[in-house]
């Protein structure tokens, strides 16, 4: 690329060159030298953030800024500076390297979420170096360990430094305010909740045997038909307040009837159906098998880790299915469980956000949606703080922006991290 780059842009692959991978269950590469980073960011902005290490190399970085109005209750701005491992051997660059190509910016966490890590930090620049102040105290946090439910990132700073937190109401972080094409018309999608998370393990016992023998009580086997009966699963379509929202703007904007199935509806919304599936159901993906140790020894155990997301309130339902589908044999164990979140898609933070998306792209529309995923935003609850997902990103209709997200080749276009840092910028100083 010629010249020099965007700040946005050169931030967020600097933090993309730090390898701050999370296998989860407390192994990590660790965020320090990503924190140390911000660290410097945020103190050349005249703020004086403070480091918390929740273990040795888990680290995240708190800073408050004063605002306009320190009347109002303060906004919580949070991204996390943990990332997902990637295989460099199926990628098309290095997934550290931070490379510029094609106009767009590749490497693990480009848009999971060190791209909206970059925006709140040029944000904060244009607005304090401007002498301005934003509309309210902000408590700006970049959590470590959010890919591992934040166990060592936001759950320990609720847990342990709840005064970081003091007199924060909202709060606002990633996987929201960007945009999806529908039939040619652009439509951001503005997160408002986010499903439950259960993570279980199976767990199968058998005997230990030659794998030359005749043995019926195999471990493996046992585990391999409870994981195909869970991945398989079709759990029933629900819609809540949220996807029943998010679906009318659709209708309308596809012109679709009334009465049409919201699945298939949904598969009309091209790309964003890769988001947009898993809101109207309960999903229950196997992701890690472990089993075996010689080739010719049957173990007498095998393990099975698989990735569950019911809506809220239905999580010991779910759970009880679940157990009926991995059958009498197989052990289920929960092994992280976090909450559901929906809020109303109204009030006044909500109202500017749409406005400083409306600014930078006046024939927006934005629509509710609730993320199959989760954040940071579930351990804030616990403070009663209301969380939303509003990372800004102005993309074009060729980009498969859903498979990003821990997915082969992760990639923003630098121009839709022009576009986040200057709506997040107008948000600040208004919200």
């Amino acid at each position: 690329m010629d010249g020099p780059l965007e700040d946005t842009a050169r931030i967020a692959r600097d933090l993309i060159r730090f390898d701050t991978t999370n296998w989860g269950g407390g192994r990590a590469n660790g965020e320090t030298e990503a924190a140390e980073y911000v660290e410097a960011e945020l103190l050349s902005l005249g703020l004086g953030p403070r480091l918390y290490d929740a273990a040795p190399r888990r680290t995240s970085v708190v800073a408050r800024v004063e605002g306009a109005d320190p009347t109002r209750p303060a906004l919580v701005v949070h991204g996390h500076l943990d990332v997902v491992p990637a295989d460099p051997a199926n990628w098309s660059v290095d997934p550290f390297a931070g490379e510029i190509r094609d106009g767009l910016l590749w490497g693990r966490g480009a848009v999971d979420m060190k791209d909206m890590d970059a925006m709140i930090l040029t944000s904060l620049g244009d607005i304090l170096r401007s002498g301005r102040r934003p509309a309210r105290d902000l408590v700006v946090v970049f959590f470590s360990d959010e890919e591992n439910g934040g166990v060592f990132g936001s759950h320990h700073l609720v847990t342990h430094h709840p005064e970081v937190f003091a007199g924060a109401t909202e709060a606002i972080s990633e996987v929201g305010g960007y945009s999806v094409d529908l039939a040619g018309r652009r439509a951001y999608l503005l997160q408002t909740g986010e499903k439950a998370l259960v993570w279980v393990r199976l767990v199968a016992r058998g005997v230990a045997a030659h794998g030359s023998r005749v043995i019926r009580d195999n471990a493996i086997t046992k585990l391999s038909e409870a994981i195909a009966r869970i991945g398989r699963h079709e759990w029933p379509v629900q819609l809540g307040a949220t996807t029943s929202a998010m679906l009318d703007g659709v209708r309308r904007l596809l012109d679709a009837a009334p009465d049409e199935d919201p699945v298939a509806l949904i598969e009309r919304t091209g790309v964003a159906a890769g988001f947009l599936r898993s809101t109207v159901r309960t999903t229950s993906n196997p992701t890690v098998l472990e089993a075996g140790y010689k080739h010719n020894v049957i173990p007498d155990r095998a393990e099975a880790l698989v990735d569950v997301r019911p809506f809220a309130g239905q999580e010991e339902a779910v759970l009880a299915e679940l157990r009926e589908l991995a059958g009498p044999e197989v052990e289920v164990e929960i092994v992280h469980h976090d909450v559901g979140l929906e809020n109303p898609f109204e009030g006044a933070l909500v109202e500017k956000m749409v406005g400083a998306l409306r600014r930078h792209d006046p024939e927006a529309e934005v629509l509710p949606y609730l993320l199959s995923g989760g954040t940071d935003n579930k351990a804030l609850s616990e403070l009663g703080i209301t969380g939303y997902g509003f990372a800004p990103l102005r993309l074009g209709p060729g980009l498969d922006f859903p498979a990003m997200f821990h997915g082969v080749d992760e990639r923003v276009p630098l121009d839709a991290l022009a576009f986040g840092r200057a709506v997040l910028t107008d948000l600040l100083l208004e919200a």
